[in-house]
């Protein structure tokens, strides 16, 4: 739903497709990943809480009853300041009366401003989600991207939101190792994940917006790689209860079930998948070629 003149590009998950969108950022704090193209036409800042209450004040009376869901842009709204923060999350109860829940991206970063305490009263205000970039648990490719965190220490932080009762969506990238270490990278991650039991679960597959100078850095996967991939994480892959899904635009498989219910089945699907793609060699040897340029 759109109400305002944003900075674009504004990106949002796909489960936040109804929801109305703030953009009390600009950009992400972050903004140093070389896989990641999302934000790098933006410098980053943080609007005042001024604006966005003006914002809501914005959308007209007979709207705001129907607002049951808000989702805060840009890349890391976590980052901003705790105080301000909490006004806006009262002004979004007081102006929307029927809001569920509010959600945002977090990274590592922004997740270290925030004490338990601050976590726990955010979830009272109704900060239910945060959808966090894991990317991978594999050291060295962590590394390799720049994250700027180990996955211990990200693992860390998310057990921090997870004691204060916020759902966490954490994603990863297949195709993010190259071939030199999709192993390491499917293992590690499954293990990351499987440490957290987060309550979702998303894979996306690594594609072309403005991150060429990592892509050459790599040895990309093929299709068929990437599939092989897919099923050595879910292989490896058991957390206590995790929903895990595979529909974002950049994957040509789309999986979705639940661990560990749906364990077999989705592996049966990942080997499916992968016997009819051998049986098509030049199509499982190519490199997938999706890529964003709108922006």
């Amino acid at each position: 739903m759109y109400y305002f003149d944003y900075n674009e590009p504004v990106f949002r998950p796909p489960s936040e497709a109804r929801s109305l969108i703030f953009q009390i950022t600009v950009g992400c704090s972050q903004n140093h990943c070389t896989f990641c193209g999302m934000y790098k036409m933006k410098t980053f800042r943080i609007r005042p809480v001024s604006e966005i209450i003006n914002e809501m004040r914005s959308v007209p009376q007979a709207h705001r009853p129907h607002i049951q869901r808000v989702f805060l842009a840009d890349g890391d709204a976590l980052v901003y300041p705790q105080a301000e923060l909490a006004v806006v999350l009262d002004a979004l109860a007081e102006t929307f009366p029927n809001l569920l829940r509010v959600g945002a991206y977090a990274s590592p970063a922004s997740l270290t401003t925030k004490s338990g305490e601050d976590l726990a009263l955010l979830r009272q205000k109704k900060l239910r989600i945060l959808y966090f970039g894991l990317e991978s648990g594999d050291p060295d490719t962590l590394r390799a991207i720049n994250k700027g965190f180990s996955a211990e220490k990200m693992l860390v932080e998310c057990r921090k939101a997870k004691d204060a009762r916020i759902k966490l969506s954490v994603t990863a990238i297949l195709g993010l190792a190259g071939q030199a270490r999709s192993l390491e990278h499917a293992r590690a991650t499954a293990e990351w994940i499987t440490e957290l039991s987060p309550e979702y679960f998303s894979l996306l597959t690594l594609f072309v917006r403005h991150n060429d100078d990592f892509l050459r850095t790599i040895r990309p996967l093929s299709r068929g790689g990437i599939l092989e991939e897919a099923r050595e994480l879910l292989q490896h892959l058991a957390p206590h209860k995790t929903i895990l899904r595979s529909n974002h635009v950049s994957n040509f498989l789309n999986l979705a079930g639940s661990y560990p219910k749906d364990r077999q089945r989705l592996l049966a699907e990942v080997d499916q998948a992968i016997a009819r793609a051998r049986r098509h060699p030049q199509w499982y040897s190519e490199v997938p070629d999706y890529r964003e340029n709108l922006f």
